[in-house]
């Protein structure tokens, strides 16, 4: 009887382990966005500056996710859209894109772009990356940026 309930108890303890990594991995997962650096948007941007300007032609759409100030206080040279991070789930249809475009979030540092990789994500968009550093990390590489269009 011993070894029965010895037996038991390792099985439940072995099912608790699975059950708790299946939990672990499951919230690893929890973000579906994806990061991207300065230097692969700024690639990104390059190979576009053959083809053409606009979304289309670059294969992406480039969002800037800062308030309208700090928007006005130059962009990253590309960006299609001003769309504050707070507004993202409201406004997302005006980007324009098929839930399996690719997106590109940016902000001042990467926290708000971030939050905004996420909501669009969870609207359902799968292609949706996030720059890493964001307008910090491109102005620190050397990077231009350019008075926005209006």
């Amino acid at each position: 009887m011993h070894r029965r309930s010895s037996i038991i108890w390792r099985g439940a303890v072995l099912g608790l382990s699975l059950l708790l990594g299946l939990a672990i991995s499951n919230s690893a997962s929890a973000y579906h966005s994806y990061l991207l650096t300065v230097q692969q948007l700024n690639a990104g941007l390059a190979k576009a500056a053959d083809k053409g300007t606009g979304p289309a032609a670059k294969g992406f759409v480039l969002i800037d996710v800062r308030t309208p100030e700090e928007y006005a206080s130059g962009v990253i040279p590309g960006t299609d859209l001003n769309i504050d991070y707070r507004q993202i789930k409201a406004r997302h249809r005006e980007i324009g894109a098929k839930l399996d475009d690719h997106i590109v979030v940016y902000c001042q540092s990467g926290h708000r772009s971030n939050i905004a990789a996420e909501t669009l994500a969870d609207l359902g968009y799968t292609r949706v990356y996030n720059v890493s550093g964001s307008m910090n990390a491109w102005t620190e590489a050397g990077y231009p940026v350019e008075t926005p269009r209006r």
